[in-house]
């Protein structure tokens, strides 16, 4: 029976016949004992079904293999792709690893129990924003500052749209900062590994579609007042009649800004502009 779990990081490098190109946003992890940690931070996670996204030479495909029931890696690089099928052929022999070579942001997502990846960073935002509203629980290596505004609280320097959005789907904690020299090549950031807990949020809004837009609209402005902000941004939000928001809305809201807002006040005002502020795509 093969082992999983113990293969080396260097050694599937020099196996897959390929360097990382970083021009391809490709920073393998290579510290043993950083790989041999990632599985406890996903301990009490449903591991039935793990999904990696960016498996590379699977160092930790490999890791994942020795705790998951099964894993199925989402792999851009041909080469990799080929290479980790190669490589784990036992393992897809079995049912137990499925390689899916293409684009994260473009590939069916299989129906995954949990997911733990170490990710591009180039489109770390993205592909989190992707996995996110799946609602299951998950292990994502990002750089640190972007983990940082992820799991920021109000009213914190960090606290922003990242930080707001995430929440809306998941409570996010940093579980481990990672240096630089536990890639090869070297990234030249420090990263950090954020473990997130789906959960539905304390608040309702109109639309998740409707509420992201209104975020992304008034984060563009943070350092107004939500009265200009509102008004400012009518042509991101969507709103036909930003005044009648700011006319309906609480003045102790209107007059604060962005970053001093919790979760829960987005929502309302999310709510009170889609019911006032003439959304276009209101009665979509």
């Amino acid at each position: 029976m093969t082992e999983y779990g113990n293969r080396d990081p260097d050694a599937l490098v020099r196996r897959a016949g390929k360097r990382a190109d970083t021009r391809q946003d490709q920073h393998f992890l290579v510290d043993d004992r950083v790989l041999d940690r990632i599985p406890s931070h996903a301990e009490g996670m449903d591991l039935r079904h793990v999904l990696e996204i960016g498996g590379g030479p699977g160092a930790l495909t490999d890791r994942l293999l020795a705790v998951a029931g099964r894993v199925t890696v989402v792999e851009r690089d041909p080469d990799f792709a080929a290479h980790l099928r190669e490589e784990f052929a036992d393992a897809v022999a079995a049912d137990r690893l499925t390689v899916v070579e293409g684009d994260a942001l473009d590939v069916d997502l299989p129906d995954f129990t949990a997911s733990v990846s170490n990710l591009p960073y180039g489109a770390s935002s993205e592909i989190a924003f992707r996995l996110l509203p799946e609602g299951k629980p998950m292990v994502l290596m990002f750089q640190q500052e972007f983990a940082e505004r992820m799991a920021a609280d109000p009213a914190t320097d960090d606290y922003g749209r990242l930080s707001v959005t995430a929440g809306h789907y998941a409570d996010a904690e940093i579980v481990e900062t990672v240096p630089r020299g536990a890639f090869d090549p070297q990234p030249r950031v420090t990263s950090a590994l954020v473990r997130t807990t789906p959960r539905e949020p304390d608040y309702e809004v109109p639309s998740d579609e409707f509420f992201m837009a209104f975020l992304k609209a008034v984060f563009t402005q943070r350092r107004k007042t939500m009265r200009n902000a509102v008004r400012n941004t009518a042509h991101i939000s969507g709103l036909r009649d930003p005044d009648a928001v700011v006319a309906a809305a609480d003045e102790s809201l209107m007059s604060a800004r962005a970053g001093k807002l919790t979760p829960a006040d987005f929502a309302d005002l999310a709510t009170l502009s889609y019911e006032v502020g003439e959304p276009e795509h209101g009665d979509d």
